[in-house]
């Protein structure tokens, strides 16, 4: 619950810092503007509000591990969703309504997260999870999305060390293998779900595990 609230805190500070230009910038989700994803993590920080709200009283099917699916090739920007988050990213016009808009619905979305009973059953998307369990799972979300904000930004602050740490280890079990004591856990990440290439010699060092990279999460 802690590494939920450290690492939301984070990006939603990593956010309010950027200046106006940056959101015209590329982010490191394919076809997406920081202005995209921004909008995007207004999404995220309602389905968080949601899904604390929506208690379930049947045992939990998946935990914060089993909660991702894992698809085979990364997206393309494409899908019908990420081009209306492109629509509505772009309806904002002002980067200050953008950062007013993600700041008030994250905050909120904070509060609950910090309000919830971690052993509470919630539903989301036809699944049962604690919120202890789902909020876990967010950990991944919150670092993955920071790491991708921040990009192509060099001067912007990256994810909590922590929340780096414990996202490499759920990774590392979604892959079933541990990455390289040579990967750095920021490396591990971006390497393991396919935001960037592994280099010759990052190849060699994967070993048999390159070949099932990467692991494209939703």
């Amino acid at each position: 619950m802690d590494l939920f609230s450290s690492s939301w805190t984070a990006l939603r500070t990593a956010v309010a810092e950027l200046p106006d230009e940056a959101f015209a910038q590329p982010s490191g989700c394919t076809g997406w503007l920081v202005r995209d994803l921004v909008c995007h993590l207004v999404i995220d920080a309602q389905d968080v509000l949601i899904t604390l709200v929506t208690p379930a009283e049947t045992q939990p099917t998946r935990d914060a591990v089993t909660y991702w699916d894992v698809a085979e090739t990364p997206p393309t920007g494409d899908d019908p969703l990420d081009a209306l988050i492109v629509r509505l990213a772009a309806a904002y016009e002002e980067p200050w309504l953008l950062k007013f808009h993600f700041d008030d619905v994250g905050s909120a979305a904070g509060r609950a997260a910090e309000l919830a009973d971690p052993d509470l059953r919630v539903g989301t998307r036809d699944e049962v999870l604690t919120a202890g369990d789902y909020l876990c799972a967010y950990v991944l979300e919150w670092t993955l999305h920071h790491l991708d904000l921040v990009a192509h930004l060099p001067d912007s602050a990256e994810p909590p060390a922590e929340g780096l740490a414990r996202s490499r280890a759920m990774l590392e079990k979604i892959a079933g293998s541990a990455f390289p004591a040579s990967f750095s856990d920021k490396d591990a990440l971006l390497v393991g779900t396919g935001r960037r290439a592994p280099t010759d010699k990052e190849k060699a060092e994967l070993g048999e595990l390159a070949a099932k990279l990467p692991f494209v999460l939703g």
